[in-house]
């Protein structure tokens, strides 16, 4: 890679150029129709999903009216006397159980009369044996078989409810070899609760199917399966009776998070799916739409690739012209710039070319001129300020602090503090680097801080801890810029001068800001100075104010800060005897890049 880059590099201008827009443009295409491509099938999923929910409302509705009806059947068949008394009464001579099924036969016809909609079978069988259907091609078993079949023991377990259940396609299926399904219920005695007999209404997967074929296309199905995953019914007549457990996964998951849809892969396929439940039926309604199919139907994948391709030969072409006509006064340019040799500020070049090399040209002769005036001064400025930034560091380093600190270090390795030695030692080495070696005017906050935790720690060392130092600093104020060691001084002023009468004490530092400007304060708990409030030049003009100077000086600080600032920015001290001072800096907000 790296070699590819130097290569890169020493290529022509006009290389390069041609070389990157090829890139950008075909990158540009590639990241436009991806785009495009995925805001369709966004756009898809949002519209169908909107779409198909109400679809599926819908087929609720027609399943929910389906089920109204049958148990409006169920209810009229357990009052009914006639079917109660055909389930129960034994064998009577020939002209009452004529009767009997006469009855039995128009209570049913009217039973089935409240189903006329729809093409489905009633049939009722009773403890006594007997048995009567509406139609008899739809259950293909005498009483014995279908009360040892599953439907009834399925029934009979949950006695209350109506259990719709699909004949499998090994169990039950008809003479037009298609699958049914049954809802089921038990007839129970009002008066006892016990069972007399049971009612079936079947009907065809095909018939059941019309509720929601009509919503249905190509790559736009609607499968019905039950709790244990298997499909009950469905558009696809191919998938009937097959279980998948993972149709039965998203369905759950969509009805748990409560969700629109989700994509999932359904038999091998990527696909948008909806679903809904069916409480009386415990069913599930699942629709499945193949992204990929109904992707194909909205963007025209290779037409929109040919599209892109044409687009970019043109731009191609267009850029090869242009280029090649900018960079050709360009190199030449470029050429004659190169015969001008190190420090040779009076080798003009010619001018020649377009508008903009031309302007180029007489700039760069007249850069040469300033060039050569700038150097000599420059030579002269960087002595005078060199010698300036020696004597200003050189000020910013108090010798007694150097040799108290020294000498702590030594008392401490007599004592065989080895670490505390070192760590005073990396102090130190800490703050000298801050104030001699960086020559910046300004740090960070953050940076400020570093160097009094160090120089704290070089005095905690020295005289021990009995003054403790406190930090409280707004994390937002961490990357503002101060004028390097301006909170140093108060520090210092506070170890040396406001603790001679009180044996202990505390010092907090605390940096806050509003929306204009930010504030560095330093509070003792110290003996305080009498009678003292100072905000402007006073507080360096009085006799009093020498007992707050020491190190770098407070009266430095505030003359940086007015030099930097203006008049409006510096320090202020309010300070009450035996209460203690507080120092407060006031500052513009800064942020420079780092």
């Amino acid at each position: 890679m790296k070699t590819i880059i130097n290569k890169f590099k020493n290529l022509k201008l006009f290389t390069q150029m041609f070389m990157v827009m090829v890139v950008s443009i075909i990158v540009v295409s590639v990241v436009v129709s991806w785009t495009t491509i995925h805001m369709s099938r966004d756009l898809f999923m949002k519209t169908f999903s909107i779409t198909n929910t109400k679809v599926i409302d819908q087929i609720k509705t027609s399943f929910e009216s389906f089920n109204d009806s049958i148990a409006t059947v169920v209810s009229n068949a357990n009052q009914s006397g006639t079917i109660k008394s055909f389930l129960t009464e034994g064998d009577g001579n020939s002209l009452s159980t004529m009767r009997s099924y006469y009855n039995t036969s128009e209570q049913m016809k009217r039973l089935k009369s409240n189903m006329d909609a729809y093409e489905v079978a009633i049939t009722i069988v009773g403890v006594n044996g007997r048995m009567y259907s509406t139609d008899r091609s739809y259950l293909l078993m005498d009483d014995k078989e279908l009360k040892q079949h599953s439907l009834t023991i399925n029934s009979h377990k949950e006695p209350k409810r109506i259990i719709y259940q699909p004949y499998t396609e090994l169990e039950a299926i008809n003479s037009e070899n298609e699958h049914l399904i049954v809802a089921s219920k038990a007839l129970l005695d009002r008066s006892t609760g016990n069972i007399y007999g049971t009612i079936y209404i079947a009907i065809k997967e095909r018939d059941f199917g019309q509720f929601f074929n009509s919503y249905t296309s190509s790559g736009n199905d609607v499968f019905i399966i039950n709790h244990a995953g298997v499909i009950v019914s469905s558009n696809r007549s191919d998938r009937m009776g097959q279980e998948s457990k993972e149709m039965l996964k998203y369905a759950m998951q969509l009805q748990e998070e409560s969700t629109d849809y989700l994509n999932g892969s359904v038999m091998g396929k990527q696909s948008l799916l909806l679903s809904e439940y069916l409480p009386p039926y415990e069913f599930y309604i699942v629709n499945t739409i193949d992204t990929e199919m109904a992707l194909g139907q909205m963007v025209d994948v290779k037409t929109l690739t040919l599209i892109c391709i044409v687009i970019v030969c043109i731009a191609l072409s267009l850029v090869f012209l242009i280029t090649r006509q900018i960079t050709k006064s360009l190199t030449k340019f470029v050429r004659q710039m190169s015969d001008v040799t190190n420090n040779e500020f009076d080798h003009h070049i010619t001018v020649t070319g377009g508008s903009e090399i031309r302007e180029l040209g007489h700039a760069f002769n007249y850069m040469l001129d300033e060039l050569h005036d700038y150097v000599d001064r420059l030579v002269e400025t960087q002595k005078g300020q060199r010698n300036a930034e020696l004597a200003a560091l050189q000020r910013q380093i108090n010798p007694h602090f150097l040799y108290n600190t020294l000498a702590s270090i030594k008392v401490l390795v007599q004592q065989g503090s080895k670490e505390k030695a070192t760590e005073t030692i990396h102090s130190l080495i800490s703050v000298l680097q801050n104030t001699i070696s960086n020559v910046s005017e300004t740090i960070t906050v953050e940076q400020e801080l570093e160097i009094l935790k160090h120089y704290v720690f070089i005095n905690h060392a020295r005289y021990g801890d009995r003054i403790k130092v406190s930090y409280f600093v707004a994390s937002e104020c961490m990357d503002y810029h101060v004028p390097k060691l301006i909170i140093q001084p108060f520090i210092e002023n506070a170890f040396f001068h406001a603790f001679n009468k009180k044996s202990s004490g505390y010092i907090h530092v605390l940096v806050s800001r509003d929306r204009e400007h930010l504030y560095c304060e330093v509070v003792d708990s110290g003996d305080g100075i009498e009678g003292v409030t100072f905000s402007d030049d006073n507080l360096f003009n009085s006799k009093r104010s020498s007992q707050l100077f020491t190190g770098i000086g407070i009266k430095n600080v505030h003359e940086r800060i007015e030099l930097l600032y203006g008049d409006e920015y510096g320090v202020s001290i309010v300070s009450k005897l035996g209460e203690g001072t507080r120092m407060k800096i006031k500052l513009p907000l800064v942020k420079k890049q780092r």
